[in-house]
């Protein structure tokens, strides 16, 4: 299986992917999602529980297979790394609501931790135990990475986090 390196799109609004590949149905590999991630010219690596992973600066998206044999599950879950306080979680609960009622994906929830943090998880799956059409397998992961990305630009907005951001970006200690 392989996918037409002309085929994949960049996030500067490229067409859509039209992979080059087996006209049946693929049972999608990790190998196949590195590949991807290469022709996107994104950086990712593999954790120590074997799940591929690509890290940005404030989340990291992992790439995951789950189940046996005709009931395996691809999922593409992105962990927000941005700390929220508890008492923001409603606020937090209204806006992921708002974006899981006009989105398909990813769907985003809250984890609460033990420290009192509120993150945020986003999440997309796909069954592949059957196969699935290579066109549909890329098409579908290039825009769970694409709306990973948008979420966290749109939660930004819709928080008023640019501020925060901008302080953060500012010059380093000792810099000017």
């Amino acid at each position: 299986m392989s996918i037409d390196p002309s085929s994949i799109p960049n996030f500067g609004g490229q067409p859509e992917p039209q992979p080059q590949g087996p006209a049946g149905p693929v049972v999608p590999d990790q190998d196949l999602v590195k590949q991807l991630l290469d022709q996107m010219e994104l950086k990712h690596l593999v954790d120590e529980e074997g799940d591929l992973v690509a890290p940005w600066e404030q989340f990291r998206t992992y790439f995951m297979f789950r189940g046996e044999a005709d009931q395996q599950v691809f999922s593409v879950r992105t962990f927000y790394d941005r700390p929220h306080k508890i008492d923001e979680k409603p606020q937090l609960l209204e806006s992921i609501d708002d974006w899981n009622r006009r989105t398909l994906w990813p769907k985003v929830y809250t984890h609460t931790h033990d420290d009192g943090t509120v993150r945020l998880i986003g999440e997309a799956q796909m069954l592949i135990g059957m196969g699935v059409s290579l066109e549909h397998f890329v098409s579908s992961t290039v825009s769970w990475v694409r709306a990973a990305l948008e979420f966290d630009r749109w939660l930004v907005e819709q928080l008023g986090l640019e501020q925060e951001i901008n302080e953060t970006d500012g010059p380093e200690d000792g810099e000017e």
